[in-house]
């Protein structure tokens, strides 16, 4: 049985993700919806990312893969790994496994996942850090789209569900 991946990930209308390894728009409902959809499964992310989490601790409530180029890198509670085969062995025996960054991250494992779930914030940010543009990708469609509501901030969003056709 091999797992199913997915990625989830918040982006601007410019596909923006993060500035300076912070996200750029603060978004409540889209940490809910984070949690609810990875909680009791595996997340593979950068080391960057998991330094970015408060405390740089991993995720409760679900096994954490850290892709890191940095042979010597060791975290309580986190499986490091060295390499896109490394993380997929990691997880393998997994019914599915969530993707959730950073971008070079999304980059190497997109094309291996079946789903992306987005959450679109229909704003503009300065960003150094981006995601895909899956509306200009042939091989990603949109499944669904479901409203989200409006940030404290005044930013509308959605939850916007692409699935990957494969050939």
């Amino acid at each position: 049985m091999s797992c199913k991946l997915n990625a989830i990930v918040a982006v601007c209308d410019d596909w923006g993700i993060g500035l300076g390894g912070g996200m750029v728009v603060e978004n409540r409902e889209d940490m809910r919806h984070f949690v609810a959809c990875t909680t009791g499964h595996p997340v593979i992310m950068g080391r960057r990312t998991l330094e970015s989490f408060p405390g740089g601790r991993p995720l409760k409530n679900r096994r954490n893969v850290v892709l890191t180029r940095d042979a010597s890198f060791e975290r309580e509670g986190v499986e490091a790994v060295h390499s896109i085969d490394e993380a997929l062995l990691a997880v393998k025996d997994e019914d599915e496994a969530w993707v959730i960054g950073g971008g070079q991250v999304y980059e190497l494992l997109l094309p291996r996942c079946d789903m992306a779930v987005v959450t679109r914030n229909h704003c503009v940010r300065p960003s150094d850090t981006y995601f895909p543009n899956l509306d200009d990708n042939p091989a990603w469609m949109v499944a669904e789209t479901r409203e989200g509501g409006v940030t404290p901030d005044g930013v509308p969003f959605d939850f916007v569900t692409y699935r990957q056709s494969r050939g």
